[in-house]
C-alpha cells in the first residue's frame, strides 16, 4: 500500500515537472503557507489538509495550513488579500467568494478584484440533516409536513452568518414554503457539535464535514445536492428526486492567491494541485468523505468566482438576506 502510494506521487510529480512551461526551479526554502478561513473540523480544512503531503512532495516545499476563523471567512480571506510574501494562498468556497460579497456591505476584501483564482480544487454536495433523536422525521416529505405545522418552531445551524449553509437553509425555507429560525455558528465543527447535543434538531452543510456521523447513525440526511445519488449515501435522495431541482447545486472548493502573486507563483502551484488531485489515494481519500476532486485552469476558476458572486447576489436579492 505504501509502495503504491509512493509510486503514485512520483508519477504526479513527473507529470507536473514535464508540464509545457512548468518552472520548479523556484524558492522552496519558504514554506507554502495555506489558510484556511474556518475552525478545523469542517469540509473548507479536509480538503487541503488532503492534499498536503502530496503537494509538499510535488513542490519539493513544506506546506504549512493555518487556520484563521471568523466572520464567515472574511478575517482569514482578508488576511490572504493583504499577503505579499510569494508563498501565501487560501482556500475559497462558495461562501467566501460568493455569499460574503452578497450579503456583507463592509466586506474587508473584494472577492474579484483582490485575488487569483488559482485552481478549483474539488465539488462538495451539500446535504440537509436532523438529529433523529429530536425530530423524528424519516425522509424530505415528513420533513416538510412537519415544518409546515410548526411553523417558526425548528430552529437550523449552519456554519454561521453568510455560509453557503445559511443561503442553502433560506433557499429550502423559499422553495418549500416552510419557516425555521437561523442559529448561526463559528464553524462547521461548533454547529455539528450542538446538533449532534440536540440543541438544534436540522442542519445544512457539506456532505465531507458530516458523513461520519450519517453513518454512525447519529445524524439523518434527508437529502442531497447533486446531479445523482451519492455512492457514500445511496440510500438518501437527491432534491430534484424530491420535487426541488432549484435546491440541487454543490458548493466547490478552490485555491486562491493574492493578486500581488507572481504569476509563475500561480502557475506552478496550479499545476501541482491539479497532479496532486489525480494521485489514486488523494481522489480515495476525497471521495469517501463525500468530496469530488475537480482541477481547473486559473482563467476557469477567476471566471467561476466572478460567476458565483453575481449569482449569490440575485439569491441574497430575492430572499432578502442582508447580514450587516
Amino acid at each position: 500500500m505504501q509502495r503504491r502510494h509512493f509510486l503514485s506521487s512520483v508519477a504526479a510529480a513527473t507529470a507536473v515537472a514535464a508540464a509545457p512551461g512548468m518552472a520548479l526551479a523556484q524558492d522552496t526554502s519558504r514554506p507554502i503557507r495555506i489558510i484556511v478561513p474556518f475552525p478545523p473540523g469542517g469540509a473548507t480544512d479536509m480538503v487541503p489538509r488532503n492534499l498536503q503531503d502530496v503537494l509538499g512532495k510535488l513542490l519539493s516545499q513544506t506546506v504549512v495550513i493555518e487556520n484563521k476563523a471568523g466572520a464567515g471567512g472574511s478575517i482569514g480571506m482578508a488576511e490572504v488579500a493583504r499577503a505579499n510574501d510569494g508563498v501565501t494562498f487560501g482556500i475559497a468556497t462558495l461562501s467566501t467568494h460568493g455569499v460574503n460579497p452578497a450579503v456583507l456591505s463592509k466586506l474587508p476584501y473584494d472577492a474579484i478584484k483582490d485575488f487569483v483564482g488559482v485552481t478549483e480544487i474539488v465539488k462538495a454536495p451539500g446535504v440537509i440533516m436532523v438529529n433523529p433523536a429530536i425530530l423524528p422525521v424519516k425522509n424530505f416529505a415528513e420533513l416538510v409536513a412537519y415544518l409546515k405545522a410548526n411553523p417558526g418552531k425548528v430552529s437550523y445551524a449552519t456554519p454561521g452568518n453568510g455560509t453557503i449553509g445559511h443561503m442553502w437553509g433560506e433557499q429550502f425555507k423559499r422553495s418549500t414554503g416552510t419557516d425555521m429560525l437561523h442559529i448561526p455558528y463559528r464553524g462547521a465543527g461548533p454547529a455539528i457539535n450542538d446538533v449532534l447535543g440536540g440543541q438544534v434538531p436540522v442542519y445544512f452543510d457539506q456532505v465531507a464535514a458530516s458523513l461520519p456521523h450519517v453513518k454512525a447513525g447519529k445524524l439523518r440526511a434527508i437529502a442531497v445536492s447533486w446531479p445523482q445519488r451519492l455512492d457514500v449515501l445511496p440510500d438518501v435522495p437527491t432534491y430534484a428526486e424530491a420535487g426541488h431541482p432549484d435546491l440541487n447545486n454543490p458548493s466547490w472548493f478552490g485555491l486562491v492567491a493574492p493578486k500581488s502573486m507572481p504569476a509563475a507563483q500561480v502557475e506552478r502551484v496550479q499545476k501541482a494541485v491539479v497532479a496532486a488531485l489525480k494521485d489514486p489515494a488523494v481522489q480515495k481519500r476525497m471521495s469517501s468523505q463525500g468530496l469530488y476532486p475537480s482541477g481547473s485552469s486559473t482563467a476557469d476558476f477567476t471566471k467561476q468566482i466572478q460567476t458565483a458572486v453575481a449569482t449569490m447576489k440575485k439569491v441574497a436579492v430575492d430572499a432578502k438576506i442582508q447580514i450587516d
